[in-house]
């Protein structure tokens, strides 16, 4: 097989432990043409100076000046590998993840494979799952026009079965854990700066189909996910001013940009029972009525959000 250059893009935002974890199982892959790019977004500890200390010349840092989100924070990176180097594949891969040794040359193999796959992803299982590491979170992911929510990752929650064994066409792959091919970078761009944090995945995936190349999803590629990590540190700095982790605006910004008028017309109908359903589960579970005052807030008109 081929080893064309891989680099493995990862954001660290006060998650210094996750990314030591994640860092100390890539140090364990098979593939042996890739480096490690460290996007810390203004963390408020001394990560940089940890992760420096720790893993020396096998990663490169950079230090963001505030916390550019996840979007953006990543298209930093992607930057820096693009006019620095002369990298095949960039891979965007979350810090709060531990890699199989043989992942990434298992979604090498298959992009390599046919020139028209654009993007790849793995079998993504859940870190812990009620004690339990076998747990399907995503094997790819698929878009609902019509469904009350839009997307949704294929296998969630489900027994690792027969049928999520093949390599298989999807509309989109998380970016917990997306490769990308920089002969899509180069047609479409980076990410969608405008997606804080969510969403962006979606929308790049589906671009990438509609500009004509495929998102394949690889089952011999396996990582493991800490579910939910991200978006709770994303729930906690909100309350310091930065943005909420539920984001309807970015939500509708991807079905209004991905999907004909009637869609989006079908979807803002909806958002009553959305509202309903997530205002209800959130004081339930949680019982934190200034997160539910301050998420209504920003959908008042008025509210700032941001630009197109």
């Amino acid at each position: 097989m081929k080893c064309p250059k891989v680099f493995i893009i990862i954001l660290n935002w006060n998650g210094l432990e996750d990314t030591i974890e994640c860092l100390e199982s890539l140090r364990e892959i098979d593939y042996p043409n890739y480096k490690v790019i460290i996007v810390d977004n203004a963390s408020e500890g001394d990560d940089v100076k940890v992760l420096r200390e720790q893993f020396g010349n096998h990663i490169h840092i950079i230090e963001n000046d505030k916390n550019y989100g996840f979007a953006e924070g990543n298209n930093i990176g992607m930057r820096y590998a693009l006019d620095s180097f002369d990298p095949a594949y960039l891979l965007l891969l979350n810090n709060d993840t531990v890699v199989a040794p043989d992942f990434l040359d298992e979604l090498v193999e298959v992009a390599e494979s046919e020139p028209d796959i654009g993007i790849v992803g793995p079998k993504i299982y859940y870190y812990d799952y009620q004690g339990r590491n076998d747990v399907i979170w995503a094997a790819g992911c698929k878009v609902y026009k019509w469904r009350r929510w839009i997307y949704e990752g294929i296998g969630w929650k489900d027994e690792d079965l027969p049928k999520y064994q093949n390599i298989t066409d999807v509309d989109w792959v998380s970016g917990a854990a997306m490769m990308i091919k920089t002969a899509v970078i180069g047609q479409l761009s980076l990410l969608d700066p405008h997606y804080f944090f969510g969403d962006e995945d979606v929308d790049y995936g589906l671009k990438a189909r509609k500009h004509g190349f495929r998102v394949v999803y690889v089952p011999a590629a396996r990582i493991w996910h800490k579910v939910g990590l991200s978006r709770e540190k994303v729930e906690v700095s909100k309350k310091k001013g930065e943005p909420g982790f539920v984001n309807l605006y970015s939500y509708y910004r991807l079905i209004r940009r991905n999907f004909s008028a009637l869609v989006y017309i079908y979807h803002l109908l909806l958002l009553p029972i959305i509202l309903l359903q997530w205002g209800i589960s959130y004081l339930v579970r949680r019982r934190d009525r200034e997160t539910l005052i301050a998420f209504f807030r920003m959908l008042l008109p008025g509210q700032p959000h941001a630009k197109d």
